[in-house]
């Protein structure tokens, strides 16, 4: 017995040591390029999402993915979207401050120039007014964690967030320039290609994760999105790699959403425009924060569809791939929300531990460890093939 159970650990060890082997450089030139400067956070300034989904679609291209009826496997859509794209100064009180580090612009805000003398409201917020009395035209915020976000209208106002941390004393004045441009039709795509099934073609798995991020503000500082989700994007990547060499007997879709970080926009679209029909999905696995794993994976809708998960369980349990695999109920905080809702089956699957870098420009491809990339990727080529038996 003892035996058996050292020669499925050794079994084990050896599948994902050589999806390893064969894969990880791979890998990391995918993340690499994903989080680069050229990339500027896969948002809506300098062209950044539209450089990633270029390289996307030819990764698509050199894999020899099929495309379900789309053109260059590209679904395009139009949405809005509020940008910061060039003027970024800060001042608070004769001294510079760095975007990103010292402070962010309140995803909502519209452009703003000028000196304000700061009034304090309470122990985190102060109103910026130019002069003593008059309407407030900017408003100063102070957080434990600068967490940006990406907003699909812009307001009348100005916030400013800082690190709570900048700050000994009080503030007394900010001068500023900053140049916020709302753009009513931003054309982006989802982008999406297959492999076609050995015995099953019109039964389909799919894979999806989302390849946006948040872009930048200014002219100089980007979020690089690295765990969040090129991480995703990277796997999504090597899976397919992965079942290019090894067909299944239900065809395999792989899918890359755009507008996750604006409200999960791309995905919406993509359940009401399918290309592929929804009736004939037999289950879907979206991926995103898969860069570390020490701690294991959480399941999303592993309380929705239970036999699914009891199955991922068994398997884990019995190669020892993760450390565990944590339960969680329905969610929409990612892109497989849409397709639960049209009663899907499918999981939302995120690694547990290491960095704590999310949505802010710490989140960059040198510190994300993938301690259990090989290990997550090898539990899921294994859950698939088990469910499509």
């Amino acid at each position: 017995m003892i035996r058996v159970f050292f020669n499925k650990i050794i079994l084990s060890l050896f599948f994902f040591n050589a999806l390893s082997g064969q894969d990880i450089s791979l890998v990391r030139k995918d993340l690499r390029f994903l989080t680069s400067k050229k990339c500027f956070g896969r948002g809506y300034v300098k062209h950044g999402q539209e450089r990633a989904a270029g390289y996307l679609i030819n990764s698509f291209r050199k894999l020899g993915l099929q495309s379900p009826g789309l053109q260059d496997y590209s679904q395009k859509l139009i949405m809005s979207v509020n940008t910061f794209p060039n003027k970024m100064k800060v001042l608070v009180d004769g001294k510079k401050c760095a975007p990103g580090k010292d402070f962010l612009i309140e995803n909502t805000s519209c452009s703003v120039k000028g000196k304000f003398f700061l009034d304090k409201k309470d122990s985190v917020t102060y109103l910026g007014k130019k002069t003593t009395g008059t309407q407030t035209a900017l408003v100063v915020s102070l957080k434990k964690k600068l967490t940006w976000s990406v907003a699909r209208e812009q307001g009348n106002l100005t916030e400013i967030q800082f690190d709570s941390k900048l700050f000994k004393k009080n503030p007394k004045c900010i001068d500023v320039d900053i140049e916020a441009v709302m753009i009513d039709s931003f054309a982006v795509k989802n982008i999406c290609g297959y492999l076609p099934g050995t015995t099953q073609p019109d039964s389909f798995i799919f894979f999806s994760a989302h390849y946006d991020h948040l872009g930048g503000m200014g002219k100089k500082t980007f979020f690089p999105g690295a765990n969040d989700n090129a991480s995703g994007v990277s796997m999504l990547l090597s899976l397919a790699r992965y079942f290019k060499l090894h067909p299944q007997r239900y065809s395999i879709v792989f899918v890359l959403f755009c507008g996750e970080e604006a409200g999960l926009i791309g995905s919406r679209y993509f359940v009401d425009h399918s290309p592929i029909a929804i009736s004939s999905i037999k289950f879907l696995v979206n991926l995103d924060l898969l860069g570390t794993g020490d701690e294991g994976i959480t399941v999303v809708n592993a309380t929705e569809f239970t036999d699914a998960f009891q199955c991922l369980k068994k398997i884990n349990e019995e190669k020892k791939f993760l450390p565990q695999i944590k339960s969680r109920g329905k969610a929409a905080n990612s892109d497989h929300y849409w397709f639960s809702e049209l009663g899907v089956p499918c999981f939302f699957i995120y690694t547990l531990g290491g960095i704590k870098a999310y949505h802010d420009v710490y989140d960059v491809y040198h510190t994300l460890p993938l301690t259990r990339f090989s290990e997550t990727q090898a539990l899921l080529i294994e859950f698939i093939q088990k469910i499509s038996q």
